[in-house]
């Protein structure tokens, strides 16, 4: 898919991605040089198994024939799950065990679908799977960071919490597909992440350690879809927005409903039936009946 397909409200994600990628690269349009007669090869760069003319192409110049990748800032795995899932037999590579999230239940009809760490295999992956408009009811994409499962247990995600927004599934089947697009090129290009503030009340780049989001889910239901971004923190909701964390967390929401939905700030989303307000709540209150701890932007 060409960048050039995304309205200018969302592209941002995607333009942030690629200008990060290309620096982190440092790319030029030098020739390669070579190493007793062996091209020798760049961090970035993959073989040509073709001549070449010895210059840099980039799967925009070129869709079948690049030799440079893009590198993403994390590696990212994609999962899936639906009720035909269940039905499948269980492979090594699908819901790869890890010793923090415990075995059974309903995470062992989770299927890996591949890691990516570059540009050109998001846009590879995306261009290959169902999207969400299409996939039928209870069915779920999770999106997140290399070794996060897509489950509360896991200790990088169970003391955080998530954002969501739920639509009516008839009235979005227009519009679900871009939406989870740029919600997935805001997560792999980092753009929900915020600054940490020193002592000294001036923003330091955030360590990568520090980051906030562990992964973004979008779920089919037969009534509505759902588009969920989870954190590994989440702050005390009575806290004011000058605390550290609860600036943080909602920022990231500010910018999911204004810069990668396309939503005004000010903007009231329910308009009745499965229409939701993008609402933060931990992971934690999620389970109660009733909650009242919630964030609504």
């Amino acid at each position: 898919m060409s960048t050039a397909a995304i309205p200018p409200a969302a592209s941002q994600a995607n333009e942030k991605t690629l200008s990060e990628a290309l620096a982190a690269a440092s790319i030029d349009d030098s020739p390669s040089p070579k190493n007793n007669g062996d091209e020798q090869l760049e961090d970035g760069e993959i073989r040509e198994e073709e001549e070449s003319d010895g210059k840099v192409k980039t799967v925009f110049d070129d869709a079948h024939n690049f030799n440079v990748k893009h590198p993403l800032y994390s590696t990212w795995t994609l999962f899936f799950d639906s009720p035909q899932s269940k039905l499948l037999p269980k492979t090594p590579s699908s819901a790869p065990a890890t010793p923090q999230v415990a075995h059974g239940g309903w995470m062992e009809d989770i299927r890996k679908v591949v890691a990516f760490d570059s540009v050109e295999e998001f846009w590879g992956l995306y261009n290959n799977i169902i999207p969400p408009s299409q996939l039928p009811g209870k069915a779920n994409y999770y999106l997140f960071k290399d070794g996060i499962m897509p489950a509360w247990e896991d200790p990088k995600n169970k003391n955080g919490g998530k954002w969501s927004i739920q639509v009516p599934k008839e009235k979005s089947k227009g519009v679900i597909d871009k939406m989870w697009l740029y919600t997935m090129l805001a997560a792999i290009g980092e753009t929900f992440e915020t600054p940490i503030p020193n002592a000294d009340d001036t923003e330091a780049p955030v360590p990568k350690q520090s980051d906030l989001v562990t992964g973004v889910i979008v779920s089919s239901r037969p009534a509505f879809y759902r588009i969920s971004i989870w954190t590994r923190d989440a702050p005390d909701t009575t806290l004011p927005e000058t605390d550290a964390l609860m600036n943080r967390i909602v920022t990231i929401g500010r910018h999911f409903k204004v810069s990668v939905l396309g939503y005004e700030l000010d903007q009231k989303l329910v308009t009745g039936g499965f229409q939701t307000e993008i609402t933060f709540e931990s992971h934690k209150d999620s389970e109660k009946k009733g909650n009242k701890n919630k964030i609504v932007i």
